[in-house]
């Protein structure tokens, strides 16, 4: 075996088991979403779909799109101004990913495409996007908390997702406190983290780290003031409340008709599932949980089935094609984006960072 092959491999075990992992998950998900399903039937409601009602849907999904751009602009300013305009392209671009490849690429795709046109550094853009990723769990709880009192459900099938909401619950309000913490004190956060990177990275690697964990920490800079954070938070809540509204345009493409509030439960219910690993596109991880929402309401599961099908193909398909598009476009080097992406560097010694020596991949930290 040569030097190469030996090099490659440690890098290729997690992403393949990621990919195995996602496709069991999705596997398990896709056979309960059609256990019992009234195959008849549900052909039936898709053939006798009214599909005229995905266009008004597409466009305010494109709206909940330009508020997601919106947020990413504003937690950036601290960084460096990026017009909406290009920014826009690089969130499509991100949805493409997501929904092409495993494991959430999306996010490192559009991070590597900012520094690459803006030469904003890949670790403090994902501090950005892992904030963005918090404020949607937090809107998608709040979605589930907010609308179960008001939803009719006809039946306990909700109840086994009852410790899985109670994690996520934590796990995210968690995350946000540790985030306004390191945010409020960061010479408080590095003094935490620095020993510990010192005592366990090996001496020749202790600069890069150090580096790329003073970049991350850049990124928290826009909760740093309270009202940014109502800003991210009210913004969050505007993006998904438009996705909402797809969910309810669609609706009115088959015989069936719920509240505003059971869809905004569906959506709360349905996105926390699609955190889990999956195939990519979340197939299974969406239309399970969104299925028995609508089951738990009264629908019928050849019409839920039905809906929820189309609706996951109109969420992902429009935004998929434009995203490649605009990736076509812009002409990636995979092999570098590869490369930085896993944070790997031909020479972790020798790479510029801040305030030491830095992440690979990053320029130089913009002096403040």
């Amino acid at each position: 075996m040569n030097s190469t092959s030996e090099h490659r491999r440690p890098g290729l075990r997690p992403a393949r088991l990621r990919l195995m992992v996602g496709l069991v998950v999705s596997g398990v998900f896709l056979y309960f979403t059609a256990l019992g399903l009234d195959l008849g039937g549900f052909l039936t409601y898709l053939r006798g779909a009214d599909y005229i009602w995905i266009v008004p849907g597409v466009l305010v999904y494109f709206l909940a799109v330009g508020a997601r751009t919106w947020r990413w602009h504003y937690m950036l300013r601290h960084i460096a101004p990026v017009p909406l305009g290009p920014l826009f392209r690089l969130v499509c671009i991100g949805y493409f990913g997501n929904n092409v490849f495993p494991a959430r690429a999306g996010e490192v795709l559009r991070s590597y495409e900012l520094r690459r046109s803006r030469g904003i550094s890949m670790s403090s853009s994902m501090a950005t996007v892992v904030i963005e990723r918090t404020f949607d769990g937090l809107v998608m709880l709040l979605f589930v908390f907010v609308a179960l009192p008001f939803v009719p459900l006809e039946s306990d099938a909700l109840a086994r997702y009852h410790g899985f909401i109670v994690a996520f619950t934590l796990l995210f309000v968690g995350a946000l406190l540790a985030f306004l913490a390191m945010a409020a004190r960061p010479a408080t956060a590095r003094a935490l983290y620095a020993p510990l990177v010192r005592r366990v990275v090996p001496a020749r690697f202790r600069d890069p780290v150090l580096g790329l964990a003073d970049r991350f920490m850049l990124g928290f800079e826009s909760l740093s003031r309270g009202r940014d954070v109502f800003m991210i938070f009210g913004t969050s809540v505007l993006v998904w409340l438009f996705e909402t509204a797809k969910y309810w345009f669609v609706m009115h493409a088959f015989p069936f008709e719920v509240g505003f509030m059971t869809l905004i439960l569906m959506n709360g219910v349905v996105n926390l599932a699609t955190t889990l690993p999956a195939a990519p596109g979340y197939a299974g991880t969406f239309d399970l949980p969104g299925i028995r929402v609508l089951m738990a309401a009264g629908v019928d599961q050849a019409i839920a089935t039905a809906y929820t099908l189309v609706l996951h193909v109109a969420l992902w398909l429009p935004i998929t094609l434009l995203g490649g598009a605009y990736l076509w476009r812009s002409h990636i080097d995979w092999r570098r984006l590869a490369v930085e992406g896993s944070g790997a560097s031909p020479n972790p010694a020798g790479s510029a960072a801040l305030p030491g020596s830095g992440a690979p991949g990053d320029p130089p930290a913009p002096h403040r």
